[in-house]
């Protein structure tokens, strides 16, 4: 194995001033950075970490579709092997990923091709999910609360079966799924509790009602937040004492 590391470096959601000082440690150090990239160029991953980056790295574009109809996998092969002619050319590679990259993070597929190969670190970062809970200011979950994450590109069937048993929600990659999961929400009661969040922590951040959410303009990067109905406040007894 070479001496190399690859580095899967959570970025968080946008605002530069939630990244660990552990990935700006890394961002400082290692000679290549990669990230993913729309067809365009554009990264917004980078983005988020471009006044930290020093200038005279090697960097190093994924384009990925970001379209369902189109697969990816062909692109992680290629950069996979990419990245794998840097390390072992014994250069560090790190891969920038929005979020954290083990939380629906484009990295876990370059992870799952070279981990084997290369020695390979997780820098963890903070996920949209955390972040909107925290900028809308709602507690998600209390105690023994069931709390789940869905994709807002699963059927309504399932996404009204697993909302039904759930006492906290939050429902990712909105985008052209937005009335979808509007019309499951509407159907199951929920979207007076919903509230609505667009590129959380970010300048251009947007938090609004469900119904006063246009679905024509509903980013990739937005998400619904259904906060737990729970109370346990000192002020309130809990349904859970003894």
């Amino acid at each position: 194995m070479s001496s190399s590391c690859l580095y899967g470096v959570g970025v968080g959601t946008g605002n530069p001033e939630l990244i660990t000082l552990k990935a700006l440690r890394i961002l400082q150090s290692v000679p290549v950075i990669a990230y993913p990239a729309t067809d365009s160029g554009k990264s917004f991953a980078r983005s988020i970490v471009a006044e930290f980056l020093k200038g005279n790295q090697i960097e190093i574009p994924i384009v990925l579709p970001f379209k369902l109809e189109i697969s990816a996998q062909p692109l992680y092969d290629q950069a996979a092997d990419k990245l794998a002619q840097h390390l072992n050319n014994g250069r560090d590679v790190a891969l920038l990923c929005e979020g954290d990259p083990f939380f629906y993070g484009s990295f876990m597929y370059i992870f799952n091709r070279l981990s084997q190969k290369f020695a390979t670190e997780v820098i963890p970062g903070i996920s949209s999910v955390m972040a909107s809970a925290a900028m809308i200011g709602v507690p998600l979950t209390y105690r023994n609360d069931v709390f789940v994450v869905l994709s807002g590109i699963l059927s309504g069937e399932i996404l009204t079966e697993k909302l039904k048993v759930a006492d906290a929600a939050v429902i990712i990659k909105l985008g052209n799924n937005f009335k979808k999961v509007k019309q499951v929400l509407q159907e199951l009661g929920l979207v007076e509790r919903a509230k609505y969040i667009e590129y959380a922590t970010g300048e251009n951040q947007r938090i609004l009602s469900v119904n006063e959410v246009e679905a024509e303009t509903v980013p990739y990067f937005s998400l619904i937040v259904i906060p737990s109905q729970s109370d346990f406040s000192p002020s309130s007894p809990s349904k859970f004492s003894n």
